[in-house]
């Protein structure tokens, strides 16, 4: 009876479990990966929420880009227009294209702010990440936020530079009109354009940084092909070109917000030298580079100031 009492109570049987993978674990605690990236709508609340940060940075950027020179700010308005005078002498006087333009100073001056405009967004874009990679690695916040504060800033220096635009073109005897209204839509498409391209050239420019150094010899291009310096209108009337190239000519981004400016601004530029269609244009660029642009740049959130 003793040895009964004394005896040990059988133990258990093992208790056999399968240990839960990472996944579920971070699943059961409500833990997410660090850096990855959020949803599309939750990636635009985030933005939306930094919008302060984004004109802060943007308008210290513009502060800073000119602070060591003793002309400070004046730069903002005096390289375009430095840009101008080179491209008058040698477009306008050596090559004699200003023969087939009326106002050819308000037209050049437009277009060189115009296409500097979209120059200085798509440089600026493509060093947005891999220029600033110590603020990427040190804090968290949406990428996106770089390429359009520099989008910003040049649109603030584009602002400064249209009031000089605006004195050239009183001193050359265009008057001011009702049209110049025009100008706040048509910078407002153009602004979206410019992000939207900024975006794309930021994220190709964060994993290969050598595309800064072939893109000023790409946007040169681009300007000759513009109309900045000559008009596509009296080109296409004069010139028998194929349909294609003529369809290239007219379509041409750049080249459609410059027109739309120079109708907006110029009282000579008439609606007849717009290309068919150019308000669709204007907007269905904006719109396939501004939300196309983004959702690209959005898709490699997660990689940005990695490798």
């Amino acid at each position: 009876m003793s040895q009964v009492l004394d005896a040990a109570p059988p133990s258990p049987p093992p208790v056999t479990t399968t240990p839960l993978s990472p996944a579920e674990l971070a699943d059961r605690y409500g833990l997410s990966v660090s850096g990855a990236r959020p949803s599309l709508p939750a990636y635009v609340r985030q933005l939306w929420q930094r919008r302060h940060f984004i004109t802060a940075f943007a308008t210290a950027k513009l502060t800073a880009q000119y602070s060591q020179a003793k002309l400070g700010q004046l730069w903002q308005v005096m390289t375009p227009l430095l840009n101008a005078a080179v491209y008058y002498f040698i477009f306008g006087v050596l090559m004699n294209t200003k023969r087939d333009v009326e106002d050819y100073v308000p037209f050049l001056v437009t277009g060189v702010f115009v296409f500097t405009f979209t120059q200085q967004s798509v440089m600026a874009g493509t060093r947005a990440i891999s220029g600033s990679l110590g603020l990427v690695r040190a804090l968290h916040f949406p990428r996106a936020s770089l390429p359009i504060s520099y989008c910003l800033q040049q649109l603030q220096q584009l602002l400064f530079s249209m009031g000089a635009l605006l004195v050239i073109l009183l001193c050359f005897g265009v008057p001011p009109t009702a049209s110049w209204l025009l100008v706040v839509p048509v910078l407002a498409l153009q602004f979206t354009f410019n992000t939207g391209l900024a975006l794309v050239m930021a994220r190709l420019g964060s994993k290969t940084p050598d595309i800064a150094q072939l893109m000023p010899f790409v946007l040169r291009t681009w300007m000759y092909g513009s109309g900045v310096m000559w008009s596509i209108d009296a080109v296409l009337r004069d010139q028998h070109l194929p349909r294609v190239v003529q369809t290239v000519l007219e379509a041409n981004p750049a080249a459609v917000y410059i027109d739309l400016m120079r109708f907006a601004l110029i009282d000579t530029f008439r609606a007849e030298q717009l290309p068919h269609h150019v308000w669709a244009w204007a907007l269905g660029w904006a719109l396939l580079a501004g939300v196309g642009g983004f959702i690209y740049f959005w898709k490699a959130e997660e990689t940005y100031g990695r490798g």
